[in-house]
C-alpha cells in the first residue's frame, strides 16, 4: 500500500524501473524521477530509497538525495543568491533554489545576505516557497512544554537581554545572556532544555543540560585543583567571568560554592574561594570525576 505522498519533505519510495536518465520511483501522485546523478549506489528495482520531493521549474514532480537546509514546516537561515520579477531565490542545498514572493519578504531582500525564512507548501500550487514573515507560524498560549524538557532551538535575533529563539520550530522563546557560555551567531541551530515557563506563557531556554549542582561542584573542585586550590570568583564575581572559567551560570555557582562550604571542603574569603586542607584519602576520592 502506498503511503501518501509529502512534497517539500523526505519519503521512502519504491523503484520500479531504471532508465538511461534515472530511476522512476512509484508514489500515489504517479511515477516520479530521480535523476542519474542523484541515484545510490546499488540501488535497483523492487528496493526502497529515501528521498526529498518537490517540483521542478516545469512544475514536474522530482526526487533528489541531496539534503536541503531545511524541509516544508521548518525554519532556516538562507543567502539570497539572486533577484527576479517573482521575488528573491534562495540557496537551500538542492539544485533548486528557493522563492520567496514579494508578498512574502518582510523588508527588502538583498543578493548576498542572510535572512530566517519558513519554508512553507503554496497548498494552491503545490510548490515549495519562503516566507520572512514568520510570525504568523509562531504558535502561542499552551504549548504543553515542561520545565527540563529537550527541545531544538534557533538562534533567531540578539536583544538587550539575551537572544531570541525559535524553539522546536514552532515557539519564540528567549535564551538570557547568563545562561550563554559559547559564542552563538543568527541562524545558528543547538540543543536546548526548557529553564521556564512564565505566568504569561513565555519560555525561557537553556543550553546543555538542566544544572546538576553535584556536577557542578565537582567541576569547581577540579578547576580549583588545576588553579593551586584557589580561585578568585564569589558572591561579587562578574557572571561573564563565572562563564569564562567555569562555563556555568552565577547562580549554578553560588549554590554549588553553598554546597562545597556545607561539605566543608572549601573556605569563603573575600577574594575567593579556597579549597581546604585534608587528607590524601579524601582528595583521591574528591577528584574521582
Amino acid at each position: 500500500m502506498q503511503s501518501h505522498l509529502e512534497i517539500g519533505k523526505f519519503n521512502e519510495l519504491e523503484i520500479v524501473r531504471e532508465t538511461p536518465i534515472g530511476l522512476y520511483l512509484d508514489s500515489d501522485a504517479g511515477e516520479i524521477l530521480l535523476p542519474r546523478q542523484y541515484v545510490p549506489q546499488g540501488a535497483s528495482a523492487g528496493s526502497n530509497v529515501r528521498v526529498f520531493v518537490y517540483k521542478d521549474s516545469e512544475d514536474r514532480l522530482i526526487a533528489t538525495t541531496l539534503i536541503p537546509a531545511a524541509v516544508v514546516g521548518e525554519f532556516a537561515y538562507l543567502k539570497v543568491v539572486a533577484i527576479s520579477r517573482a521575488g528573491a531565490f534562495l540557496d537551500w542545498g538542492i539544485q533548486k533554489d528557493l522563492l520567496v514572493p514579494y508578498s512574502e519578504q518582510s523588508g527588502k531582500m538583498e543578493v548576498g545576505k542572510k535572512y530566517i525564512v519558513r519554508i512553507f507548501l503554496d497548498e494552491r500550487t503545490q510548490r515549495i516557497a519562503a516566507t520572512a514573515k514568520i510570525g504568523k507560524f509562531i504558535e502561542e498560549g499552551n504549548t504543553g512544554l515542561r520545565k527540563g524538557q529537550n527541545v531544538s532551538i534557533l538562534v533567531y535575533r540578539f536583544t538587550e537581554y539575551g537572544i531570541k529563539v525559535i524553539i522546536n520550530d514552532r515557539y519564540f522563546g528567549m535564551l538570557y545572556e547568563n545562561e550563554i557560555f559559547d559564542k552563538l551567531h543568527i541562524g545558528d541551530k543547538a540543543e536546548g532544555f526548557v529553564n521556564r515557563i512564565r505566568p504569561d506563557g513565555k519560555i525561557d531556554v537553556m543550553l546543555g543540560k538542566p544544572a546538576d549542582i553535584a556536577e557542578a561542584k565537582a567541576v569547581i573542585l577540579k578547576a580549583l585543583k588545576e588553579h593551586r586550590g584557589f580561585l578568585p570568583l564569589g558572591d561579587h564575581s562578574d557572571p561573564g567571568d563565572i562563564r569564562e572559567m567555569l562555563r556555568m551560570s552565577k547562580k549554578t555557582f553560588k549554590k554549588a560554592v553553598g554546597g562545597l562550604y556545607k561539605d566543608e571542603m572549601i573556605e569563603i574569603r573575600e577574594d575567593g574561594i579556597k579549597l581546604r586542607r585534608m587528607d590524601k584519602a579524601k582528595m583521591v576520592h574528591l577528584f574521582k570525576f
